[in-house]
């Protein structure tokens, strides 16, 4: 904040403290003339005044109490120079007429005008402040002039009355430096707290924004903060004082056990069915409201997803290293068998063997050219997919290249359930995955239905997408390495379908998974990402 700015500030200040020295200054005057109307009874007031003038006193003091009954009521809230001023300047009269029905400087009635005085020069400032003084001072000198001439056998105190004009100019002086230093600390107070309340509020948007799960856990293990990305990782919204249990019993645990054992690494948990799986990492802080522990939360997908891109890069460049070395060779072979079976006198054994070298070579080509496409795959590029939407033109557009026996049946549990996700490779996923279950169904030309079933889950609220057949399934000794590369149960395959399928879901922080069905048929479950995940 530059200093130009300060001015401003203190005018702030100054006005937000206004209604506050406001309202002591009118209770101040309340008090004042409640005392100065008790001393209009005779009887209280024998022996300690001796007044000039008794019923001018009288009628001023009760006119005084109601005058600021009044603008205590009614003008409380006032903020507006001129009427600080006009205040100030009545009390100035009012307690001069007093002091002059007291009998002038001998009474000591002149030192109640060094309040309006001081309050007039805290509310206000500058020139006017001193004008205030000025305005007190003469009433003074000329009220202790005018009695002198109404009692000329009566001594006045010129000297008192001056040396009163003389204490309420320094009253004034004096209050204004008090105040100026006191208004330059309050706009430095109040400047260095807006900088802390910006830092503060910079500092939540960061935490907030991070990828990293925050959460700050009290001694008894209830929940005291707690970032988006821990929300998300955890699958459930996180409410301040919610005990970490009922949150995520897993962590729960981890943090007993890191508090048992700090130098034990906690493994990683799930907090839910197909939820993401997470590292947790603790570290005690001290705070105001006592000992407290900083989770830190890492999803694990995220560094899976980055190995991913490393093993994928490094795939490349072995491909590409060798790919000339193979396909040249390959295709030799091949036109040598192609050439060999055309010739008349070749025995049925042997042609046979040429049509087994020519088959074989092309799946080895198909092999080539998949992970050729593998590696030159560009990176992913989440955007924000409507799956209802988009799965509708899906089976529109796949139903239409299929034979008029095979059936696409959609299940959509709700509109609108989004995701983010790479549209090109979304769709290169399902169309894999429905091709399998297609094949897998049953030999094509007989009737085959296959079902994509789209729904959020329950309590990970996120989107899940199926992909149903009631083929034979998977037996249980393939299901561990249906997603490892090259790895295949038919003589024509590449082994390599599915392997990219998940490869591509975990570019885009999804996961693809295999379950059995009872009694039979195969389910092929996507849970993607969180449609505001951090990207």
């Amino acid at each position: 904040m530059t200093l130009t700015a300060l001015p401003g500030i203190m005018t702030e200040v100054i006005d937000y403290q206004r209604p506050r020295i406001l309202r002591i200054y009118n209770i101040y005057r309340v008090i004042l003339g409640f005392f100065l109307t008790i001393l209009t009874s005779g009887a209280l007031r024998d022996g300690l005044l001796d007044l000039n003038n008794p019923q001018l006193y009288e009628m001023v003091s009760w006119f005084y109490l109601f005058i600021n009954l009044l603008i205590a009521l009614m003008l409380h809230r006032g903020k507006r120079d001129v009427h600080l001023f006009v205040l100030s300047v009545l009390d100035i009269f009012l307690l001069g007429s007093i002091f002059y029905a007291a009998g002038g400087a001998g009474s000591g009635f002149g030192n109640l005008l060094l309040i309006p005085v001081a309050a007039g020069n805290i509310l206000l400032h500058g020139r006017i402040g001193l004008l205030l003084a000025a305005l007190a001072s003469l009433v003074t000198i000329y009220l202790t002039f005018y009695l002198s001439l109404a009692s000329p056998g009566e001594a006045q105190s010129y000297l008192q009355a001056g040396v009163l004009g003389g204490i309420y100019f320094a009253v004034a002086l004096f209050v204004q430096r008090v105040s100026k230093r006191l208004r330059q600390s309050e706009s430095l107070a109040s400047q260095q707290a807006a900088s802390l309340a910006s830092l503060e509020k910079l500092n939540q948007l960061i935490i907030q924004r991070m990828r990293t799960g925050i959460m700050v856990i009290a001694r008894r293990q209830n929940v005291l903060l707690a970032n988006e990305a821990a929300a998300q990782m955890l699958g459930k919204p996180i409410i301040r004082g919610m005990p970490l249990d009922d949150l995520a019993i897993g962590l729960a645990q981890r943090l007993r056990q890191w508090q048992d054992n700090p130098s034990v690494r906690t493994l990683p948990f799930n907090n839910h069915s197909g939820g993401a799986e997470i590292t947790a990492n603790f570290k005690t802080l001290t705070s105001d409201e006592g000992e407290t522990v900083l989770i830190f939360l890492e999803d694990n997908t995220q560094v899976a997803q980055q190995a991913q891109q490393l093993k994928l890069a490094s795939l490349g460049r072995l491909t590409a290293s060798i790919a000339h070395e193979i396909r040249n060779p390959l295709g030799a072979i091949s036109h040598a068998a192609q050439l060999l079976s055309e010739s008349e006198h070749l025995p049925a054994q042997d042609k046979r063997l040429s049509d087994i070298i020519q088959q074989q070579s092309k799946r080895m080509n198909r092999v080539i050219e998949t992970v050729l496409e593998l590696s030159r795959r560009r990176p992913s590029e989440p955007q924000l997919v409507d799956l209802t939407l988009w799965l509708e033109q899906f089976a529109d557009t796949f139903g239409a290249s299929q034979p008029a026996s095979d059936h696409l049946e959609l299940e959509i549990s709700q509109p609108g359930i989004m995701t983010r996700m790479d549209p090109n490779q979304l769709n290169q996923v399902i169309d894999n995955l429905c091709a399998n279950a297609l094949r897998y169904s049953g030999p094509e030309g007989q009737p085959r239905t296959i079902w994509l079933k789209l729904y959020i889950h329950a309590d990970s609220d996120l989107p899940i997408l199926e992909v149903l057949d009631h083929g034979p399934g998977i037996t249980e000794e393939h299901i561990g390495h249906i997603f490892e590369p090259f790895y295949t149960t038919e003589t024509t395959g590449t082994g390599l379908g599915l392997y990219i399928s998940r490869e591509l879901c975990e570019s885009n922080q999804a996961r693809l998974e295999y379950e059995a069905l009872v009694p039979r048929g195969s389910c092929m479950r996507i849970t993607f990402a969180h449609p505001r995940r951090l990207v």
